[in-house]
């Protein structure tokens, strides 16, 4: 018997049908069977599906004699299933890899509930990816099992089938089927969900919910839409059969009013002429389910009307939010009105010599480089006041205590950067407040550079997509230093960057810690973590990819490196900064993080924490690399994917051919490099010692000093390394005199 019966109607599909098929045929967990339904489908599915059938025996074409509709489709093939959980999955949809055994183990975990409800993401056709809006819902209901009654907030998911797989057992002893016509998952979910006595979370991204331009069924204009309302009718009377459930109306008939509006107002539902009547219909059935003492408030007000009141108030509403945009852009107008005269009027004022601001990753907070040089300047030159420019509150309550802070773009944003003398940032400052003469900028960056930059991405244009380069070079030209921490460093910046600024052999001060670490450094991450004392800690930091909308790509099959990297070693992962808020975690690592699996370190504020914590790096093409060499510890590159990466992106090296550590070109090589000990055999240390040599040429432990003294105080100070300088484009003196 086997544990998954996946069930997949077919109807006008032939182009989407064979990804929908590979994707469930190509999942690394094979305990299933597939059930596709051709509902007489008058294109080319019948054929895949036994094309399909003739090369892989999990799969079984089941060929309607006519067309019956998805619902009924999915009735014929209940019978045919044998497995534990029932799985219907739309045929132009798509599961993501690993979901099945994601769910197989969810179901185990959990002692084989009723009904396991996952995450899903909207795929665009367009090309843009956007996760379900509700994915906490699922988090916050992840600890065992539980009833609608006990987690009513469950109703609030999409009401749909395909996110939720169902125990067989309890699917036949119910006798749920599905309705004909329109909207059919409505009178199926409601009771299922309201019936089941265990229903289980997973907090993944299991299934791509496949967007189309046109040709999905509830985007067709059309009469048939009126079905909502015999499904909520089927609704209604099965809790009218089950007293027990009776205390759900109202929660039921609210529901039901807020889709039946939601449809209405959509503009390709329903034909003009028939919304007249559908509005109608939707009230009476709204006033015949009305539970007595029910409140109507909000939105469902609109139904105790009649359709001219509900036309006049949707126009109404609309007119309101376009008034309120006007207003509100009208305000900002006048605010940076203000601001810009404000600006001018002190533009020609005397600068403050002790008055430093400081920003980082686009005003998140006190992080990286800026961060430790504004450390550094309270320790050795208390008297300059650093302000940090943070864009909002949020990011403000994470200011360590007694960082002064002032919100991006107020006026009092203003009136300091007007008199401000030195700017500190590792992201270009916005093009408003303008630059005053005098005042100093301080260009930290974000690291070595491998992958191509500014100017650079001109021969890029996937790689540019969005990002305005003549912008960037004008605000770059703001720059008077930029800081680098080797040769390689300088030479890419002043090539990337044609601008006019001094490039400093400072070194990098996020890595002055990495380069003299304390005694305990990173035992407070191990210990926030839970990891285990004595464990080996495997820190897997992979980058974003240019040659995918979105830029995530699993490179790495999170839960099978770990299991391969055996007892006594812990596997974080830490995501690019920019995947961190999209659906690149939902696609496992969050459940994986959830089930002890790994740790998730995306969150952590502070990477050099991160670094410190860890024994070995796992990376491909991050600026991560470049950090992690200081602290003279074990890196492996894992570039499966080089070519691509190089193509679309573009590096200024070959990190294969120079590497800091073993490379592997596939996950077998991987594991290899661990379960033989070679990740840290002579031959590693050998590559991290030519890769040392050339990268962390600038880096003493006393890059935050050199840039206070230097830049700040007008000191000398010993010049890292004793290397030549070569100046920038608008270089003077050197300001680090050699040791």
């Amino acid at each position: 018997m086997p544990r998954f019966s996946i069930i997949v109607p077919c109807f006008k599909v032939q182009g989407f049908l064979a990804e929908c098929l590979d994707s469930v045929l190509e999942q690394s967990y094979r305990d299933i069977e597939v059930i596709a339904v051709d509902d007489c489908s008058p294109d080319g599915c019948g054929a895949i599906l036994d094309e399909y059938a003739a090369r892989d025996p999990r799969l079984k074409a089941l060929h309607l004699p006519e067309n019956v509709g998805l619902g009924r489709a999915r009735n014929a093939g209940m019978p045919q299933a044998t497995g534990d959980y029932l799985f219907f999955l739309d045929s132009d949809d798509t599961l993501t890899p690993g979901a099945l055994r994601a769910m197989a183990d969810r179901l185990d975990e959990t002692h084989d509930p009723d009904v396991l409800v996952f995450d899903y993401a909207r795929t665009y056709w367009w090309g843009g990816t956007r996760r379900n809006v509700l994915a906490d819902v699922l988090a916050e209901a992840a600890e065992g099992t539980f009833t609608v009654a006990e987690r009513p907030e469950i109703l609030d998911l999409l009401m749909v089938v395909w996110n939720k797989v169902y125990r067989r057992e309890f699917v036949g002893k119910n006798g749920f089927e599905f309705p004909p016509g329109y909207y059919e998952d409505t009178p199926w979910t409601f009771p299922v969900m309201l019936s089941a006595e265990r229903i289980a979370t997973l907090d993944r991204i299991c299934l791509n919910y496949r967007q189309r331009r046109q040709g999905n069924i509830l985007s067709t204009t059309s009469r048939k839409h009126f079905d909502i309302h015999d499904q909520y009718e089927r609704v209604f009377a099965f809790v009218d059969s089950r007293p027990e459930l009776a205390c759900w109306r109202p929660c039921l008939h609210r529901k039901m009013g807020e889709h039946c509006l939601d449809i209405l107002a959509k503009p390709d539902r329903l034909p003009p002429s028939d919304k007249r009547e559908f509005f109608r219909r939707t009230t009476e059935l709204f006033r015949e389910h009305r539970p007595a003492g029910a409140a109507v408030d909000g939105e469902l007000r609109l139904l105790e009307g009649g359709y001219a009141a509900y036309v006049m108030k949707r126009q109404a509403a609309r007119a309101g939010r376009e008034a309120a945009r006007r207003a509100l852009e009208a305000r900002r107008a006048t605010a940076a009105r203000v601001k810009r005269g404000w600006a001018a009027l002190h533009a020609r004022g005397t600068l403050d010599p002790d008055l430093a601001l400081y920003s980082a990753f686009s005003h998140r907070g006190a992080l990286g480089d800026p961060a430790a040089v504004h450390r550094k300047a309270r320790e050795i030159a208390p008297h300059i006041r650093g302000v940090w420019v943070v864009r909002g509150e949020e990011e403000a309550a994470l200011l360590p205590d007694g960082v002064e802070h002032v919100l991006l773009d107020s006026l009092r944003h203003h009136r300091l950067a007007a008199r401000a003398k030195y700017f500190v940032n590792n992201v270009s400052w916005p093009a408003t407040p303008v630059k005053q003469p005098g005042s100093v900028h301080i260009h930290t960056h974000q690291g070595t550079p491998l992958k191509y930059m500014a100017a650079d991405l001109l021969d890029k244009p996937g790689a540019r997509h969005g990002v305005d380069v003549p912008q960037m070079l004008r605000r770059a030209d703001r720059w008077d230093y930029s800081l680098v921490a080797n040769r390689h460093s300088e030479l890419v910046w002043e090539r990337a960057y044609p601008c006019h600024f001094t490039s400093v052999r400072t070194g990098s001060p996020r890595n002055d810690v990495l380069v003299d670490p304390p005694e305990d450094a990173g035992a407070g991450f191990r210990a926030r973590r839970g990891i285990p004392a004595g464990h080996t800690v495997v820190l897997y930091a992979p980058t974003r990819r240019e040659y995918v909308r979105g830029g995530h790509v699993d490179r790495v099959d999170l839960a099978r490196f770990a299991q391969d990297l055996g007892e006594g070693r812990t596997l974080v992962v830490r995501l690019h900064p920019t995947l961190a808020t999209g659906p690149a975690r939902g696609l496992g690592l969050t459940d994986l993080h959830r089930r002890g699996v790994l740790v998730d370190a995306t969150d952590e504020l502070h990477v050099e924490e991160v670094m410190l914590a860890s024994d070995v790096l796992v990376t491909d093409y991050s600026a991560l690399m470049f950090d992690y060499a200081n602290l003279d510890r074990p890196i492996v590159v894992h570039a499966d994917d080089r070519a691509a990466y190089a193509a679309s992106r573009g590096t200024y090296f070959d990190v294969t051919a120079e590497p800091p550590g073993h490379v592997s070109r596939s996950h077998r090589e991987l594991a290899r490099l661990f379960a033989s000990g070679a990740w840290r055999d002579e031959e590693s240390a050998r590559l991290r010692s030519a890769f040392r040599e050339r990268f962390c040429e600038f880096e003493d432990g006393r890059a935050a000093e050199r840039v206070v003294r230097t830049l700040m105080l007008g000191e000398d100070m010993p010049h890292p390394r004793s290397a030549v300088r070569v100046p920038g484009p608008a270089a003077g003196h050197d300001l680090l005199a050699s040791s």
